[in-house]
């Protein structure tokens, strides 16, 4: 995360598995993002310097969320999946709230008991069900085919979204339909490599669910109105209840820290660095300062990115089924995110106005705190 925090001052980031949009004046019909609708000048030296950040930003969140998925899977070859993603996140956690105290002061990480319970239950749904559930899936299924996978949430959050009454359009609809066919294409016996056991397979899609179910419930509950500070627990919570829960499983018993290799150790800490730190400030500041259309591109490269680090660092086998599930679950996703993001603007802007990332958020319960961790 090489964007540093932003002032408390700022208003929480909007997510339901959607973007925030930047703000211009647009006359009825224009594009929002249109230079010539938001009246945007010729570009300047300072132009092109926030382009290059963007970009910058842009791939830090493309490689660094598109390779932990290999990084998860170097490190539980040697260390048991759950202790070792409670260390991550428990690590992650006290050191954005050791960067917070010192950048804000202590006092930032005060928070109403029940917002503080509410960020320690989606942290669970998020980290502890999602991430360790992905974690203890890549025991035994290959890196690139978990991000594929994963791919999927997208699509679990429109079913959500029909259990909340809350009718999408048609071409969502068929967008979600299209990529549970490629799921479906993924987790068909025979379809994947050799050692990959189905309850892995089975294990990511209840993973992304509950992932979903987090970033679902997000919006709808009390959260701390800093990103950050919400991360923070977040990450907390997740890792101490991943310890407990490695523990309880006997994990423990099965560390030899003299028997783990460097690449593992190592794989740790870039997931703790890069993978819970730099990649989320990256987004965060992308939020606040790209258009919604580029910053939505990383739920599309990122499975990419996936295959092809896992490919080429492990070895992994990449079957014609795969290719064609991938490709048709990256296609429903992306169906699913181009129709979402228009109508999701056209409902804010008819409610409140243009947003922006300038504009105070909504306090209470319908407010969202931060956007979602990614593995």
């Amino acid at each position: 995360m090489t964007a540093a925090a932003r002032p408390l001052s700022d208003p929480p980031i909007h997510t339901e598995g959607r973007l925030p949009l930047a703000r211009c004046g647009h006359a009825p019909g224009q594009c929002r993002h249109d230079p010539g609708s938001c009246g945007l000048q010729p570009m300047t030296p300072a132009g092109r310097h926030g382009l290059v950040a963007t970009w910058a930003a842009l791939i830090v969140v493309y490689l660094v969320w598109g390779s932990t998925y290999l990084g998860i899977r170097v490190l539980v070859g040697f260390v048991p999946p759950l202790l070792a993603m409670g260390v991550r996140f428990l690590c992650a956690g006290v050191l954005l709230a050791a960067f917070l105290a010192i950048r804000h002061g202590p006092g930032v990480l005060r928070v109403p008991p029940r917002r503080l319970l509410s960020a320690g239950v989606v942290g669970v749904l998020l980290l502890t069900g999602g991430n360790g559930g992905v974690a203890v899936a890549e025991q035994t299924v290959p890196s690139g085919l978990a991000a594929l996978l994963v791919a999927e949430v997208p699509l679990w959050l429109v079913c959500l979204r029909l259990l909340a009454r809350d009718t999408p359009r048609r071409a969502t609809i068929a967008g979600t339909a299209l990529g549970f066919v490629g799921i479906a294409i993924l987790a068909l016996p025979g379809s994947h490599p050799a050692g990959t056991a189905l309850w892995g397979i089975v294990l990511i899609i209840g993973a992304t669910l509950c992932w979903s179910s987090g970033t679902f419930a997000t919006p709808r509950v009390a959260m701390p109105s800093h990103p950050f500070v919400a991360a923070t627990y977040e990450m907390v919570a997740a890792g101490v209840v991943l310890l407990a829960a490695g523990a309880a499983a006997g994990e423990p018993s099965r560390v030899h820290l003299t028997a783990v290799p460097p690449r593992a150790w190592l794989a740790l800490a870039y997931l703790i660095v890069f993978g819970s730190l730099v990649a989320f400030s990256a987004y965060v500041w992308l939020l606040r300062n790209a258009p919604l259309s580029l910053v939505a591109t990383y739920a599309y490269v990122n499975p990419v990115v996936a295959v092809i680090l896992g490919a080429l660092i492990l070895g992994e086998q990449v079957t014609a089924p795969i290719l064609i599930g991938g490709a048709v679950v990256v296609a429903g996703v992306g169906l699913v995110v181009s129709v979402e993001r228009p109508r999701r603007a056209a409902r804010q802007g008819a409610q409140a106005g243009p947003p922006s990332p300038a504009r105070p958020g909504p306090a209470g319960p319908r407010a969202s705190a931060k956007p979602s961790i990614r593995p």
